[in-house]
């Protein structure tokens, strides 16, 4: 929150301090040394306009310079805390930390420019030369490493572990763990990057999550990625992920299994044992349903390679059939079922399969039904030409019989 209530227990702290401390007047320049309401000032101007501020500690020319009614505040360095005028229970530790600091509470400074500009922010943490150097009013930001979040003026509740991590951010809720992780960030929130140079050109996206050194370099203003990997850019596509070291490569596994996602975004296997399965039964005619789905060709509209795909729309296979389509998290039709279809692809395939056998038995019995009546009429075929070459010879020496008979008969004459 960018409004911070001043917390009860720092009211008792005041009361506490007013009612232990004896009552002191202000001197003005402050001695060198300890002095009264428990304040302590060593250095040229440290303290210099202290009323009734109590439990500051200054050390260092002009720290703590403009404090009047500040109190637990304690200032090492060169015109540390120097226009703090008001704010309680700031720390700062080197030349110019917390320098404008007016108001501010509860802001802990280390490190040459740290927090050097605050001036009302609150519950800030700066360590290292620079640290949140540019930050005014925002509060509960953290900042380690050399110039780590000094960019930053608006932007709350941001964490930069490391140098020059979200040095340009301006944006809220975002996690940079390496050195300049998050480098270019300016108004993107909620990202998360861990590891060197992770997400280093994110300018405006959020929600983006990168592990690894130099990963996800190519993400700019696309929100909720996920980038997994070492000198992987992943790409500007939001709602995507990304890991490598994965595509193109194969498993020297035998037992490999892939790795599937749900419509809530959890990642899994699907088992085929039966030890998993419950009412387990044939498909049966369920699966002529598939029958009627109409296959078509289709482009991606995120596609800018406009490479041809194939496959179903997932809404027309809800007309057909409606357990087989997947639905997201709000109820919207999303994708088909493809392990469902083919599983019933394979239960037509094989009921056709028992069809054609079916068919093959009975070709097979009608050929040696036919074979068998066929030798059988071969038979008759022969029986019947050797009856006839029988009755040929028979009339053959009838006709021959018949010839002889009706021939004339010679008569001699003598003369």
């Amino acid at each position: 929150m960018k409004n911070r209530n001043t917390p009860f227990t720092a009211i008792l702290f005041v009361l506490a301090y007013f009612a232990l401390l004896p009552g002191t007047h202000a001197v003005n320049p402050p001695p060198d040394g300890g002095y009264a309401r428990g304040n302590t000032a060593e250095g040229t101007s440290a303290l210099f306009s202290l009323t009734t501020g109590s439990g500051n500690t200054a050390t260092g020319f002009k720290a703590l310079f403009s404090d009047t009614t500040g109190f637990g505040n304690t200032a090492t360095g060169h015109s540390a805390l120097f226009s703090n005028t008001t704010g309680f229970s700031n720390t700062a530790n080197g030349d110019n930390a917390l320098f404008s600091n007016t108001i501010g509470e509860g802001n802990t400074a280390i490190g040459q420019g740290a927090l050097g500009n605050n001036t009302t922010g609150a519950a800030n943490v700066a360590v290292g030369a620079g640290a949140l150097a540019a930050s005014t009013n925002s509060p509960s930001n953290t900042a380690v490493g050399t110039n780590a979040l000094i960019a930053n003026t608006t932007g709350i509740e941001n964490t930069a572990v490391g140098d020059e991590a979200l040095a340009d951010n301006n944006g809220d809720n975002n996690s940079a763990l390496g050195h300049f992780a998050l480098f270019r960030n300016t108004t993107g929130s909620f990202n998360t990057a861990i590891g060197d140079e992770a997400l280093f050109s994110n300018s405006t996206g959020s929600l983006n999550i990168a592990i690894g050194k130099a990963v996800g370099d190519a993400i700019i203003t696309a929100e909720n990625v996920i980038c997994i990997g070492s000198n992987f850019p992943g790409a500007n596509v939001s709602n995507s992920c990304f890991i490598g070291n994965i595509r193109g490569g194969t498993t020297t596994n035998a037992d490999a299994i892939p790795v599937l996602i749900d419509s809530a975004g959890q990642l899994g296997t699907m088992s085929s044992s039966r030890r998993f399965k419950r009412e387990i039964k044939p498909i049966d005619k369920a699966s002529e349903t598939i029958l009627a789905l109409k296959p078509v060709t289709f482009h991606y509209k995120s596609d800018n390679t406009n490479t041809p795909q194939f496959g179903l729309i997932a809404e027309e296979v809800a007309e057909v059939s409606p357990d087989l389509v997947v639905r997201d998290h709000s109820g919207e039709i999303y994708t088909v079922r493809y392990d469902a279809v083919n599983a019933m692809l394979l239960n037509e395939f094989l009921k056709e399969h028992r069809k054609v056998e079916e068919q093959q038995a009975t070709i097979t019995h009608l050929q040696k039904d036919f074979q068998a009546v066929s030798a059988g009429q071969q038979e008759e075929i022969q029986l019947l030409r050797a009856q006839l070459k029988e009755q040929a010879a028979q009339i053959q020496k009838v006709s021959v019989e018949l010839k002889l008979q009706k021939a004339p008969v010679q008569t001699v004459v003598d003369n």
